[in-house]
């Protein structure tokens, strides 16, 4: 294996977005990701998008670069294999619930046994120990449970879900840190450990580490809620012939801005706007003016001026335009390439860059059961006990044709 993580061995439990987001990042980064699947495979591969079944445009992007073994964990032997496979692994990493890992006898003392330094992830709805704990949870449910809809709210007049699983890829993301923190500690002490990742504690202090403001102080200074984001006059505004997203910032931003349009004496004359204190207090009126000013021009023009006088500024992408971006191009962000089985598919490079030791390339999504046989053989089996497992339904090869 190539890469920053190759050598590791990840055994992976997870479905859906957020476990597998996790393991995508650490595939990428060229671990090997043996992928455990039910004989029903990951819901996730069965969008409505595929070529093929089980293979949906989601399914590419985060099973890339992972192996595909399908047992069924209801039976011993099934469970008998993933020990035996987590005892030749780094790490262990699962979004099961821990009641139902312990029925299957794959909680972290029954792992541990098998591996005593494994380093065994665990994500989960609601840490243990609070009320919560035990109870499904999925994006929407955790956007309710950490005020995102009414942050939405209290910005554009209706609670609103934010329109991607945003929440499934941020716990995602932090799943993977703590992975390989615990990775790091290991090597450093040959000591593994059990992590646990909750979404709902993860996402509060994503929220809050923002929205708290003087509520951080006892007693508080203020009601919770970052004024500026929640300004009900944050958005792209519009111009004569379109859209443009502007955010001058800091006082020198904001000076050329006035000035750019003519009005530098409000900058300079108007106490709302002195400073960010200020401006953060008297924002919806701030953001007015913007609005009230973008009317007056073409898209063209503004980014001229909005360029030469050094304001940040991007005009809004679709879904479609955002595939034609032009620094994305630059970058060689998307390939084109050909799945052995999906044909040419568009894939995403890792956006990171590494002098020395680069991410592998040219890895896909597995198809269900496609490295059941070679898993198995490489944890110790033999051709006629893997043969034996096929046959009672316990381990299930790729079934073509």
């Amino acid at each position: 294996m190539t890469g920053p993580l190759g050598g590791l061995r990840i055994l992976d439990l997870t479905t859906v977005q957020m476990g597998p987001w996790c393991t995508r990042i650490v595939a990428d980064l060229g671990a090997e990701v043996i992928k455990v699947e039910a004989p029903e495979g990951d819901s996730s591969r069965y969008g409505a998008n595929a070529r093929n079944r089980g293979m949906s445009g989601g399914f590419q992007h985060n099973a890339r670069g992972k192996r595909s073994i399908v047992l069924d964990l209801k039976q011993a032997e099934a469970r008998e294999a993933i020990l035996r496979l987590a005892g030749g692994a780094d790490a262990f990493v699962s979004n099961i619930r821990p009641a139902a890992l312990e029925r299957l006898g794959l909680g972290y003392e029954a792992v541990r046994a098998a591996n005593a330094s494994i380093v065994y992830l665990g994500m989960v709805g609601y840490g243990s120990g609070g009320r919560y704990a035990g109870r499904p949870a999925y994006d929407d449910l955790i956007q309710a449970a950490s005020a995102i809809p009414m942050l939405l709210q209290r910005s554009t007049g209706e609670p609103r879900f934010i329109p991607m699983a945003a929440i499934d890829r941020i716990v995602g993301t932090a799943a993977a840190n703590a992975l390989l923190a615990g990775l790091l500690a290991k090597a450093r002490s040959g000591i593994g450990q059990k992590i646990e990742v909750p979404m709902f504690e993860t996402m509060v202090q994503f929220v809050l580490s923002e929205h708290m403001q003087g509520a951080t102080f006892d007693p508080p200074t203020s009601a919770p809620g970052y004024a500026r984001t929640l300004s009900r006059s944050r958005r792209p505004y519009a111009t004569q012939d379109g859209f443009l997203a502007v955010l001058p910032y800091n006082d020198g931003q904001w000076r050329r801005f006035f000035q750019a349009v003519g009005k530098g004496h409000i900058f300079v004359d108007d106490p709302r706007f002195a400073d960010i204190t200020a401006r953060t207090a008297n924002i919806d009126a701030l953001y007015d003016m913007i609005a009230d000013e973008l009317k007056t021009r073409p898209t063209a023009n503004w980014l001229k001026l909005l360029h030469d006088a050094d304001i940040p500024c991007m005009v809004p992408h679709t879904l479609e335009t955002l595939l034609e971006d032009p620094h994305l191009q630059d970058r060689d962000f998307f390939q084109f390439r050909e799945h052995p089985s999906e044909g040419r598919i568009r894939t995403m490079r890792e956006p990171s860059t590494w002098s020395e030791t680069p991410p592998p390339t040219d890895r896909f999504a597995p198809r269900l059961g496609q490295h059941t046989i070679e898993i198995l053989a490489e944890a110790g089996y033999s051709q006629a006990e893997i043969d034996g497992m096929a046959a009672k339904r316990i381990a299930f090869p790729e079934r073509r044709g």
